[in-house]
């Protein structure tokens, strides 16, 4: 199990995210829509520390996979020209934390010219009010707030 899903994260959980993660990889996969999926590796070490990949079967043929080493998802990973061959301009967020990859992805996303959208059941904070907080008062400015029910 990576790291991450098992931190105490408020208000969900990190089983509850990867839950409503996988419901809605899924649906996406379905829909013939790209799924991609982020894990960070630290270039500063020889070896990854153990829990530091995906969730097992969490990754299906056709997702695009990211290796991030800095918080957002887009810097120096090919992400932007990766969704561009997918004809992609709207992107839908999930995943953990809250207000360090995801934050930071949008951020990038937003600079990058795509429409955002933000899953906020499927994602999870330190802390139930920084989470909050973001998806109550940052995220619109950046974007649409959802809830997994919206998409599946």
């Amino acid at each position: 199990m990576p790291r991450i899903v098992a931190l105490p994260l408020a208000p969900h959980s990190g089983e509850e995210v990867l839950a409503r993660c996988r419901r809605l990889a899924e649906v996406f996969r379905a829909g013939g829509r790209p799924v991609v999926l982020v894990r960070v590796e630290r270039p500063d070490v020889a070896e990854q520390p153990p829990g530091s990949g995906f969730v097992d079967g969490l990754v299906q043929p056709g997702d695009i996979v990211v290796v991030k080493h800095t918080v957002g998802a887009f810097h120096r990973t090919g992400l932007d020209d990766q969704l561009r061959r997918h004809g992609v301009d709207t992107l839908v967020l999930a995943g953990l934390v809250t207000t360090m990859g995801v934050e930071s992805t949008a951020r990038a996303a937003c600079d990058h010219g795509y429409r955002v959208e933000f899953v906020a059941d499927a994602m999870s904070g330190f802390a139930a009010d920084e989470h909050d907080f973001t998806v109550e008062r940052i995220f619109p400015r950046f974007g649409e707030v959802r809830n997994t029910a919206d998409y599946t």
